[in-house]
């Protein structure tokens, strides 16, 4: 499956806002947007053999210009989908009006079938968007909606560093939640910022992982000793020193080696910030361990574990 789309370097760092986050993330992996479509939202979306990223400007229909913040066009041979998608983060009534042009526009553009997806951070928004809009007697318009509840949660460090951008996705959907489950997920996404071979698309997943923790959550982090920072030079060092033996090696147990060291110094994070005490030798244990699949089931249960012990169990 070919998938065409700017590069994640081209765009800025560190995003000002919420919807520039989202639409970040978005643009700079597209194929998350069939994929949330079908896993999130039970959508039949069709066969493709190429994803493209097109123009967002939607001028055709009508002489007044609109923009959409993404248009991700499915293609197999001929365009099979076209799937307009819109940031909200506020209730906008003019947004009403406008989302059924999206989708007309697009079809007449491509000719092929058309959908609106509405992402959006909040709950109350999500429920406003998914409301029916009835263009007239008979005929009503219904956008697909991706909201904080229909996100994945993404626990599992695996599926993490096979699609960081939805784990940071799960953070900012979830980081409100329970503390633990929290740590959890941004652990996960930190994990699977690690593996990402490009370093500005890394270091974005990291900073967006830390945008997404609550308040709680953050101040669970606080209270960690400093060798334990979420941002710590000592997990980011791990990953330069894994990646440069990798290449070194010509092989990619360099690059593992960093993440079974982030992965490590994650579950104790866990541990610490739940309050659960841990002996030196279990530390020394998951330290020195470097089977990344096992130090996943660890972070997993360090979670919800009752103690430290129950890990190993």
């Amino acid at each position: 499956m070919l998938a065409t789309a700017p590069s994640i370097d081209r765009l800025s760092l560190v995003p000002s806002t919420d919807h520039e986050i989202l639409w970040a993330l978005l643009r700079a992996r597209p194929e998350l947007v069939p994929g949330l479509l079908r896993e999130a939202l039970s959508v039949d979306v069709p066969a493709y053999t190429e994803l493209r990223v097109e123009s967002a400007e939607l001028t055709e229909v009508v002489p007044t210009e609109y923009r959409a913040d993404l248009m991700v066009l499915l293609v197999n041979g001929v365009p099979v989908l076209a799937i307009v998608v819109e940031v909200r983060l506020a209730r906008k009534e003019r947004k009403r009006f406008t989302g059924p042009l999206y989708a007309a526009c697009v079809r007449a553009r491509y000719e092929c079938e058309a959908v609106v997806l509405v992402v959006t951070s909040e709950s109350a928004v999500a429920d406003w968007a998914s409301r029916p809009i009835l263009l007239g007697p008979g005929n009503v318009f219904r956008p697909f909606v991706l909201g904080p509840e229909a996100v994945p949660v993404v626990v599992d460090p695996a599926r993490a560093t096979e699609e960081p951008e939805l784990a940071v996705l799960s953070v900012m959907a979830h980081g409100e939640g329970d503390v633990d489950r929290t740590v959890a997920i941004a652990l996960a996404a930190a994990a699977g910022a690690e593996a990402i071979p490009d370093s500005e698309r890394r270091v974005r997943c990291y900073d967006l992982v830390e945008t997404g923790l609550s308040d709680a959550a953050r101040k669970a982090f606080e209270r960690l000793p400093k060798g334990y920072e979420f941002r710590s030079e000592t997990v980011r060092t791990s990953i330069e020193k894994g990646r440069l033996e990798g290449r070194l090696e010509g092989r990619a147990e360099g690059r593992l080696d960093g993440q079974a060291e982030a992965l490590a110094q994650g579950i104790l994070r866990v541990i610490l910030a739940r309050g659960l005490s841990i002996s030196e030798d279990r530390k020394r244990q998951i330290l020195s361990c470097t089977d990344v699949e096992q130090l996943g089931r660890w972070l997993e249960r360090a979670a919800t574990a009752p103690s430290s012990e129950e890990l190993f169990e």
